[in-house]
C-alpha cells in the first residue's frame, strides 16, 4: 500500500487559502472596474449637459451644477484610488497564497514520484523474483 502524503492536510489548508484569496482577488477587480465605469459615466453625463446660459439664474444654477459635479469627480476620484488600493492589497495576499502553495504542491508530485517509482521497483523485484525462480526450477528439472 502506497504511503500518504504526509503534508496532505496542509497542502489541502494552503489550496484552499489560494482559493479564498483568489476570490477576494476577483470581488476586489470587480470593485475597481465598478468605480472606474462610474467615473466614466459621471463624465460622459457633464459632457452631454449644453453650455448656453441665457439669463444670470441659468448661469448660477450651472456654476452651482458644476460645482457639485466636480466634487462628486473628487468623490469618485478618491473610490476610485481606495479600490485600486484593496485591489492592489488582494493581489499581493494572492501572490502569497499561491506562493505557499506551489511549494506543497511540488512536494506533493516529488512525493507521487517517488512512491509510483518504489512501486515499479517492487513490482520489476517481483517479477525478477519469479523469473530467477522458474530459470532455477528448469535447470534443477533439467539435471534430475
Amino acid at each position: 500500500m502506497a504511503r500518504a502524503f504526509a503534508l496532505a492536510g496542509l497542502l489541502r489548508l494552503r489550496q484552499i487559502e489560494k482559493e479564498h484569496a483568489a476570490s477576494d482577488l476577483a470581488a476586489a477587480n470587480a470593485l475597481r472596474r465598478d468605480a472606474g465605469e462610474r467615473q466614466a459615466r459621471a463624465i460622459a453625463a457633464l459632457h452631454s449637459i449644453p453650455a448656453d446660459a441665457t439669463d444670470a439664474s441659468t448661469l448660477f444654477a450651472m456654476a452651482a451644477a458644476r460645482a457639485s459635479s466636480r466634487s462628486m469627480l473628487a468623490d469618485l476620484d478618491a473610490l476610485a484610488a481606495q479600490r485600486d488600493a484593496q485591489a492592489a492589497a488582494a493581489q499581493q495576499v494572492f501572490t502569497e497564497a499561491k506562493k505557499r502553495a506551489v511549494g506543497l504542491e511540488k512536494l506533493e508530485t516529488r512525493h507521487r514520484a517517488e512512491v509510483v517509482a518504489n512501486e515499479l521497483s517492487a513490482e520489476q523485484s517481483a517479477i525478477d523474483e519469479v523469473a530467477t525462480g522458474a530459470w532455477q526450477r528448469a535447470r534443477e528439472g533439467g539435471e534430475a
